[in-house]
């Protein structure tokens, strides 16, 4: 079943996007920096010359309307980031047409384009400036992107102090204030907590209120169901269908791989209590971690205590600067603690975000060997592991491509391959899958599960609640560095999500009704 007409209920609306067509092609050739040249010395010639054109996306066609909050699905690598960067002008299409009414500004991932060496503050400045926006509107919108994103004292310090979240949260709020005509979302918000998810929702209705439209690119299907008015699902780099976002979604689904029945144990806590052995792993004992900022000395972990026995899944939890990355850099010693100690017995592999340690220039293959390598893997063992690793990531011939033109999504699932087959004995990861598609999840749940009977502890750092009580035993509630609370993965969501609040759902009647209120100013505030 599939279909690319527009939903009657838009035909009134004025078009804001129309794409006719449209295609986009890439080189398998990239051109090499100094260290993919040295790798590349030791790859045969046959390879080094080998060039071939792909094309991400092909005959692309259809509409945005002024007004209406647009999502794009679709699994990784099925050309939504590309299709994003065709919209706001980062790249020319190879063939067909797109026309677009108005200025974009997009946000894509963890606030792309910030200097990590200025502070918040003056990356508002910077971002605003680059998109445009004149010096004095800055100083006029400055105290309310510092209120919304919520960052309080960090606001004026440096970036690189930040975590994933904290970063996704100011990109977020430097867009969304500075009356974008058209803004594009691009998995710009998954690492953001329950709360600040909520309050981005009804800004991005109030956009829509007196802009133009919403682009969001997302893989949660139900933050799409319950934002957006209408779903475009990408495949193969192809319009599979568009309309209502319920029904996409169901037929989005449909189209999941169903899981197969487990031979060996499933982890619900009632079944792995009595698989947790007496062997204790990790070891905190009034962990704290400062860091030395503009205004004095700041504890990111403070007096954190805490011990993991083999066998066990620990989720860790909490809002945005909670400390929970700060933990992980910890538990993999980049970071070092100032008081207190951390005990390990055995060898941690994490991974941390997107594919934290790809090149670029190289292609998943030799990053494969690349990263295998600074974990301290014989290449005999990658060898023999290595069709594995590409047959769980699923990246198929994309494998050959350079990782520069993979999507977030694409990174993270070969990042977790790599990790997960060559089972390490603690395996960490920090908000690495919140880009995957909904299948590599569940395919990722299953390996999790597994890895239990290899590795001695998993450990996920996550803000997706669903996720961590579906795959941990145990989770530790991070807040202002300290441990607020320690136990069963279902208790301690449950206690999180009511320090969140209640979610309200907002419906898409909801949300048309809303739009219906302000259609009578919405011409006139644009044209103002």
């Amino acid at each position: 079943m599939s279909s690319t007409n527009e939903t009657t209920q838009q035909t009134n609306s004025k078009d804001v996007i129309k794409a006719k067509n449209l295609g986009v092609s890439f080189n398998s050739r990239v051109r090499d920096d100094y260290k993919s040249l040295l790798f590349r010395m030791f790859q045969s010639k046959a390879k080094r010359a080998k060039q071939k054109k792909v094309w991400p996306l092909q005959d692309i066609n259809f509409t945005g309307h002024q007004g209406e909050i647009l999502g794009i699905i679709g699994s990784n690598g099925a050309g939504k980031t590309t299709l994003s960067k065709i919209i706001s002008g980062i790249l020319q299409e190879d063939k067909g047409t797109i026309k677009v009414d108005g200025d974009v500004t997009a946000l894509f991932s963890f606030g792309m384009g910030f200097n990590k060496e200025l502070t918040g503050r003056e990356n508002v400045f910077l971002n605003g400036m680059m998109l445009g926006v004149a010096k004095e509107k800055i100083h006029y919108y400055i105290d309310d992107i510092k209120e919304f994103s919520d960052l309080e004292d960090f606001f004026d310090q440096p970036m690189k102090y930040y975590s994933s979240g904290m970063k996704a949260r100011l990109g977020f709020s430097v867009a969304s204030h500075f009356q974008p005509e058209i803004l594009i979302l691009d998995e710009a918000l998954n690492t953001g907590d329950a709360k600040f998810s909520r309050k981005a929702a009804q800004k991005m209705k109030e956009l829509v209120g007196r802009a133009k439209m919403v682009i969001i690119v997302t893989h949660s299907l139900r933050y799409a169901q319950r934002n957006c008015d209408r779903l475009l699902w990408l495949e193969n780099g192809k319009v599979r269908e568009s309309g209502d976002p319920a029904e996409i979604i169901q037929r989005y689904r449909a189209t999941v791989p169903a899981r197969p029945p487990r031979r060996q144990r499933n982890l619900q806590l009632e079944k792995t209590e009595s698989e947790i052995k007496n062997n204790l792993v990790i070891k905190a004992e009034d962990l704290s971690v400062s860091f030395k900022l503009n205004t004095g000395k700041f504890w990111a972990l403070k007096d954190v205590n805490f011990e993991i026995n083999e066998g066990e899944v620990v989720g860790i939890i909490g809002h945005n600067g909670a400390g929970k990355s700060t933990l992980c850099k910890v538990l993999t010693k980049i970071l070092f603690p100032d008081k207190g100690s951390i005990e390990l017995h055995g060898e941690t592999s994490a991974l941390l975000g997107y594919g934290t340690g790809f090149n670029a220039q190289l292609d998943g293959k030799d990053n494969i060997y690349l990263n295998a390598m600074l974990l301290g893997i014989p290449k005999k063992k990658v060898t023999e592991k290595y069709d594995e690793i590409v047959e769980f990531s699923g990246l198929g011939k994309s494998i050959h491509k350079p990782i520069k033109d993979y999507s977030s999504g694409m990174k993270a699932r070969l990042g977790f391959s790599i990790a997960a087959i060559l089972k390490p004995d603690i395996f960490i990861i920090d908000e690495a899958l919140s880009t995957g598609d909904i299948a590599f999840q569940q395919k990722a749940s299953e390996r999790i599960q597994d890895m239990i009977n290899h590795a001695k502890v998993v450990i996920i750092v996550s803000h997706s609640m669903g996720f961590i009580e579906q795959v941990c035993t145990r989770a530790i509630w991070m807040e202002k560095g300290q441990v607020k609370f320690d136990g069963s993965s279902e208790e301690a969501v449950a206690k999180y999500r009511e320090s969140q609040g209640v979610a309200k759902k907002t419906t898409i009647k909801n949300m048309k009704q809303n739009k219906e209120q302000t259609a009578n100013n919405t011409t006139n505030v644009s044209n103002n």
